[in-house]
This record gives C-alpha cells, structure tokens and sequence, in this order.
C-alpha cells in the first residue's frame, strides 16, 4: 500500500532495510526527493554535542522521545541523538 506522505518510497525502504528507524528514513527519502534540501550537505551552525551541557543534551532527547535518557551519561546521550 502506498504511503501518500513519503515522496521516494524506494529510497525509504532501502533506508528501512539498512536498519535505520521509519522517521530517518522518511526525513532522508522526503529531503532527498525536494530538489531545493541537500541532506547531504552539511547540516546548520549549531554547535557540537560535545559542547552542549548535559541537561540540553537530556532535554533535546527528551523533545525527540528517546527511551532511557533519564539513566544516560552525557556520552550515552550524545550517542543516542546522533544515531536517532
């Protein structure tokens, strides 16, 4: 069944089937598919996780619903945002 909100949906299930979950992979197929985003380019200004203090790390994951955040260090936390 088509899924009328993803615009390559080939490129969607290939994403799926290289392990990445639904959102990702329907953000990079749809960005992929608009001819003005470049996702592969590089991404805004904003700085580093790595300089971000921990509790702006636990609120960005917080926002993002990543499960477990509560008992992550802030390696963890940058781990899991950059592999959400």
């Amino acid at each position: 069944m088509a899924n009328p909100s993803l615009k390559n949906e080939k490129l969607y299930e290939d994403l799926r089937e290289d392990g990445m979950s639904k959102e990702k992979a329907a953000r990079i197929s749809n960005a992929q598919a608009n001819k003005d985003m470049h996702p592969s380019e590089k991404g805004g200004k904003a700085p580093p996780y790595e300089d971000w203090t921990k509790d702006d790390l636990y609120a960005r994951a917080q926002e993002i619903g990543i499960d477990g955040r509560s008992d992550m260090t802030k390696d963890e936390l940058i781990d899991a945002l950059r592999n959400h």
